[in-house]
């Protein structure tokens, strides 16, 4: 499959530079995708932008701050907020002369995704919030979200770091910190493993893309609630997420008026397998053919 990709770009916002690259013909409706905490864009495959791109979306990726080869702050001190993390989104469709996309964001960039679409409405077309949470204030009515699965308590709770600087035990240790929450119908240690090399080699510094993200967490302070997202949304859920329990998903859908809730079936909390892309990528173009 042979698609126009742009190579990457070096993007100004405000005190830093965020990479990203494109796939597809500008003129066709923009996808912006935007991964989790400690995540680069090369977690999302080649192939899948490839085959969005396929579908005539115009597809932008990019590497949050510290990941990749965007800028990066010292490991444990994160020189930027929440707030930041979403102005670079938009920074990212500025630069690429977008007005306007469907924001696709997997975990902490579907948070963002929430906060750039409640507070600058007229830059998101359609949402797409994968194996996330409502950021926003919620209705006073709303029921309480269910609590992580106990089974990753442990893995929260250990202070073991490889030496980083190590590339294949970071590479492993990668590998090995994906397995607690990937559903144990879709791990994949081999993919996995692939990606995690290509990070590792296009990312400055691996203690930072580990540390900072988790730092900063979701203070993208705004006075904005769900029911300020007026974006036709779609939202995909793993049943399998141990993160954010499948009750989560079915809260977005409930607090986002007119969203579609689509079951990823035994998948946990991470990035659609090879194997539900045909599901994830037609509910993806219908979504945003309009």
């Amino acid at each position: 499959m042979s698609v126009l990709r742009s190579g990457e770009l070096l993007i100004p916002s405000s005190d830093a530079h965020i990479c990203a690259e494109a796939f597809g013909r500008p003129e066709d409706p923009a996808i912006l995708l935007i991964g989790g905490a400690a995540s680069s864009m090369d977690s999302w495959d080649d192939d899948f932008c490839d085959r969005l791109a396929a579908a005539q979306r115009y597809v932008v990726r990019y590497d949050l701050r510290d990941t990749g080869r965007s800028t990066h702050s010292p490991a444990g001190k994160p020189g930027y907020s929440g707030s930041d993390l979403a102005s670079d989104m938009l920074a990212v469709l500025d630069g690429f002369d977008v007005r306007a996309a469907c924001l696709f964001g997997v975990s902490m960039g579907g948070a963002i995704a929430q906060v750039v679409a409640a507070e600058h409405p007229e830059r998101v077309s359609s949402l797409v919030l994968q194996s996330t949470t409502p950021a926003l204030a919620r209705g006073d009515d709303a029921l309480p979200l269910p609590p992580m699965d106990s089974s990753l308590g442990e893995y929260f709770a250990s202070e073991d770091q490889p030496d980083w600087s190590n590339r294949d035990a970071a590479i492993e240790a990668l590998v090995n910190g994906e397995r607690p929450f990937a559903g144990s119908a879709y791990r994949d240690d081999e993919r996995q493993r692939r990606i995690a090399a290509r990070s590792y080699d296009r990312t400055a510094d691996m203690a930072a893309m580990q540390t900072n993200h988790w730092l900063v967490g979701g203070d993208a302070v705004s006075e904005k609630k769900m029911t300020d997202i007026v974006a036709p949304t779609l939202v995909f859920h793993g049943t399998a997420d141990p993160l954010f329990p499948y009750g989560h998903g079915e809260a977005l859908a409930e607090e986002i008026q007119g969203a579609k809730l689509v079951p990823l079936p035994g998948m946990g909390h991470q990035f659609a397998p090879e194997a539900l892309w045909d599901l994830v990528i037609a509910e993806v173009v219908a979504h945003t053919a309009g």
